[in-house]
């Protein structure tokens, strides 16, 4: 193997777009074949990156959230087809805006004065899982706002979910796709189905089997100084700058499990490496069945939720449980099968069940979309070609 044409292009990045620091993990079976940490971990740029950083990974979380939510369905304790109303009764009656228009931009989430029409088809755990169920991602809706402030900024998981029951949804559940809260929505279900609050129940089930020990949904006190230094790009001037925001953790008591995670990448890339080892880390914990990881990395859209989907920039690909799918192989140099997700500041998570790789890259800065239409693609490239595919 040889990834010297990967390092090359790794090191081009802070020139070409900004990338200030960065750090990218490879592995093949249950050994690590690549790792390159670069630049620096603070906004000074005096501290060279470290595997002790620690990442707001946003939307990888949702890679981690669907092993959990699998965990249960293998169980029988929940199923794919349950409505959710089983678990969350709030959800029982929605409501969607008839005058939304999906694929529309610029656009505005709907609110209690758009033309709203009562939902005829139930919300079911998959919906929520493949981002079918009708949702928005309006973290500042009226609703998770009014509850907020009523509880000084303490609500918990369950009562901010409560609160997205009140959100009207953008169309008839199981029609489209829409990227969306579901799966904070699912971290609610896990926490009515289990008893256990959700990161008690991740950290029971999948992060102590694998051996991970720092992988929170709330950035530990004393432990902020390694959070890796966070930047904004610009959408008018195209300038980098510091930016220090985190809309996804609502309240200091909500567990996203959408976007809430912040971890290292050697905990992160354990949880990788399992799902592209049939479920069985290196420590030899089994956290998921092979078929459930194949569950998860299938496509689940229909042709009208594809072409939705499409509008994401994702050459190739559809749309699995919290995954992208690849489903075309001339698009890319990994296989059919492989999937993954990325997040609002660049992170990139890829599981490759078929020959058994895992890998992860991140840097940290919000809004930079070449990260998702030029570097990640590149870099998945530049890594298979390493490997001799």
């Amino acid at each position: 193997m040889n990834f010297s044409k990967l390092t090359a292009y790794l090191n081009t990045l802070e020139e070409k777009y900004g990338v200030h620091g960065l750090d990218m993990k490879i592995t093949r079976g249950h050994e690590t074949v690549y790792r390159c940490m670069l630049g620096h971990s603070d906004y000074e740029r005096k501290t060279p990156v470290s595997e002790r950083d620690l990442y707001n990974i946003y939307s990888a979380s949702k890679v981690i959230t669907m092993t959990g939510v699998m965990q249960l369905i293998e169980q029988g304790k929940l199923g794919l087809n349950d409505p959710l109303e089983k678990y969350l009764p709030e959800f029982a009656h929605m409501r969607y805006a008839a005058d939304f228009k999906m694929g529309e931009f610029p656009f505005r989430w709907p609110d209690e004065n758009s033309q709203l029409v009562p939902a005829q088809n139930p919300m079911r755990i998959h919906d929520l899982m493949s981002m079918t169920a009708g949702m928005s991602y309006d973290v500042a809706s009226a609703p998770i706002r009014k509850v907020v402030e009523e509880t000084h900024g303490e609500a918990t998981t369950r009562q901010v979910v409560t609160a997205m029951a009140q959100m009207p949804l953008l169309c008839e559940p199981g029609t489209r796709y829409s990227y969306a809260l579901g799966h904070d929505v699912l971290a609610a279900v896990v926490e009515v189905v289990t008893g256990m609050t959700f990161g008690a129940y991740m950290k029971r089930n999948v992060f102590e089997p694998l051996g991970i020990t720092e992988m929170y949904y709330q950035v530990p006190a004393g432990e902020e100084h390694r959070l890796f230094a966070q930047y904004g790009k610009d959408w008018d001037t195209g300038k980098i700058k510091r930016d220090e925001s985190m809309i996804y953790r609502i309240t200091k008591n909500y567990e996203s499990g959408g976007a809430g995670l912040c971890t290292t990448v050697d905990e992160y890339t354990k949880v990788l490496e399992a799902l592209a080892n049939g479920g069985v880390g290196r420590t030899g914990g089994r956290i998921l069945k092979q078929e459930s990881v194949l569950a998860i990395g299938r496509n689940w859209l229909t042709e009208q939720e594809l072409a939705d989907f499409s509008r994401t920039g994702k050459e190739g690909y559809g749309y699995g449980l919290g995954v992208r799918v690849l489903i075309d192989g001339t698009k890319s140099k990994s296989p059919v099968g492989e999937f993954g997700w990325d997040g609002a500041a660049g992170a990139y998570a890829l599981v490759d069940p078929k020959n058994h790789i895992g890998m992860f890259y991140t840097h940290e800065i919000l809004g930079m979309i070449e990260a998702y239409s030029e570097i990640h693609p590149t870099l998945r490239d530049l890594a298979y070609e390493a490997m001799g595919f």
